[in-house]
């Protein structure tokens, strides 16, 4: 039978900080109990992981409220939409009129503590089961590698954040664990998280498998942080390692990375799995957010997360890569349909359409699309760019190179270290635009106010390098947690 995480029950109702009732452990009746299941750990220890793999197909992990932090915030990407459309809150994260009581701040606080909260849950559950040490090991390093992704969106959206490590047992455990921790906790518990599961984890997986992250996964995971940390050697460790391994490649089109034929393709290094077809359901709103916005036979969506001009003057000529991430009114698309050209925006995100002829289509709101985290194509940008910092210049052409040429573009030919730094910067944007990368990518570098500043939006250093904490959390907590400098 196939691993499937998608349709397994939420098996326990987890408390996380974002509330403080005694009576977290109470749950209505169910057919199958939390002990039934750790009585029978063939089954039962599925159904657990499953509840946390659940949460990667919630509204407020994925959706409105991340592609609008994620995504509209950056330069790479307007509002879109008709302009009397906010989306609740998406003016203003599209100008950086941004407050503590931005609802899309507090979706993405509460969707991550309570994938956190699941996540220790399963941690206990599978330490209590009765089953060989090698397969309770998989479970454990699966667990947390969720857990570490959760709180990389966390920490990369607030800074430090409460750390939960554990089940919250009482409520004096929520009152103790409702503070922030400092960001250098937060990054050392999420390299703790993944180098535990880097060794708890298999080399591959098989197709009944697909979505469960891999020994590599955790690897790449690692990469990227140490490359958030400038920690160039262990990052240059992390992402050789994927290299050398001879396990992923770049696929021949770039275009076919975020087709249904490109998922859990040889440049896949984890993604998440949204294919479903019992229920029908996938990614809720990913696609229809970000689909084209029009009537009838052209209504695809709502049409937010547009690419921005600025994006679209980014691509050199010939630039494959612009086809496979800028969707044009009025173009035919790969699929033969013959889009409006007087659709409300003239680009939508390519990445995010899902064919209603060539692909499995089962509606807009639950689309059959996976998500792609940590792709081989990312890491050879991280090799290009550890390689620059530690002086390899040659080395960082090499990587940058084999992403150019499969796009259709020569090589380039920056030879100072400055140089190529700018290079690769750019060669981050074409490569990565439109998938939630962006934003804090100009923050790590230290270039997101002079970036958004020539966009027109109103970043402030020093205040906007991080999002401010949502104030209900702030208030949940009776003012034990504490709001980022200058909000």
């Amino acid at each position: 039978m196939k691993f499937n995480f998608k349709y397994i029950a939420i098996i326990t109702s987890i408390i996380t900080i974002t509330a403080c009732s005694k009576n977290f452990l109470e749950e209505p009746p169910r057919t199958v109990t939390i002990k039934d299941l750790i009585d029978n750990p063939a089954t039962g220890a599925d159904r657990i992981l499953g509840a946390v793999y659940n949460k990667m197909f919630d509204w407020n992990i994925h959706s409105f409220a991340w592609i609008g932090v994620s995504s509209i915030t950056s330069d790479e990407a307007d509002k879109g939409s008709t302009p009397g459309d906010g989306g609740t809150d998406k003016i203003e994260l599209d100008g950086w009129l941004i407050s503590p009581s931005n609802l899309s701040f507090n979706d993405v606080w509460e969707g991550n503590f309570d994938g956190i909260g699941r996540s220790n849950y399963a941690i206990q559950f599978f330490n209590q089961m009765d089953m060989a040490e090698a397969t309770k090991n998989r479970y454990v390093g699966e667990a947390k590698f969720l857990r570490a992704y959760f709180y990389w969106n966390l920490l990369r959206c607030y800074g430090g954040v409460p750390k939960i490590d554990k089940v919250l047992a009482s409520q004096a455990d929520i009152e103790a664990y409702s503070v922030r921790a400092p960001a250098s906790e937060i990054y050392a518990f999420i390299e703790s998280d993944l180098t535990d599961a880097m060794a708890k984890l298999p080399m591959t997986v098989t197709s009944k498998e697909y979505g469960r992250p891999t020994k590599f996964s955790a690897q790449a995971f690692l990469a990227k942080l140490y490359l958030y940390q400038k920690n160039w050697g262990l990052s240059k460790s992390m992402v050789d390692g994927i290299i050398n391994s001879n396990q992923y490649d770049l696929l021949p089109e770039y275009a076919d990375i975020w087709r249904e034929k490109g998922e859990f393709g040889k440049e896949s290094i984890w993604e998440i799995n949204a294919i479903g077809t019992n229920p029908p359901i996938g990614i809720t709103g990913y696609t229809e957010v970000q689909g084209m916005r029009g009537s009838g036979l052209d209504d695809y969506g709502w049409g937010f997360n547009v690419p921005s001009q600025d994006l679209i003057n980014a691509y050199e000529p010939g630039d494959k890569r612009k086809e496979g991430t800028v969707l044009e009114r009025g173009k035919v698309l790969w699929d033969g349909y013959q889009s409006n050209p007087n659709l409300p925006n003239p680009y939508y995100n390519y990445k995010a359409y899902v064919s209603k002829t060539a692909e499995t289509y089962f509606d807009r709101g639950q689309s059959n699309k996976n998500l792609r985290i940590f792709k081989y194509g990312e890491m050879l940008l991280i090799k290009a760019e550890v390689e620059n910092e530690l002086g390899d210049t040659t080395a960082a052409k090499v990587a940058i190179n084999k992403l150019r040429a499969r796009a259709g573009l020569g090589p380039i030919i920056a030879e100072s270290k400055d140089k190529m730094r700018e290079k690769i910067y750019h060669e981050r944007l074409v490569e990565m635009a439109m998938e939630h990368d962006r934003t804090f990518d100009l923050r790590r570098t230290g270039r997101a106010g002079e970036v958004l500043r020539k966009q027109g939006k109103a970043y402030v250093d020093g205040k906007h390098d991080l999002f401010p904490i949502p104030q209900r959390q702030i208030d949940l907590s009776g003012g034990k947690i504490t709001q980022n400098p200058n909000y």
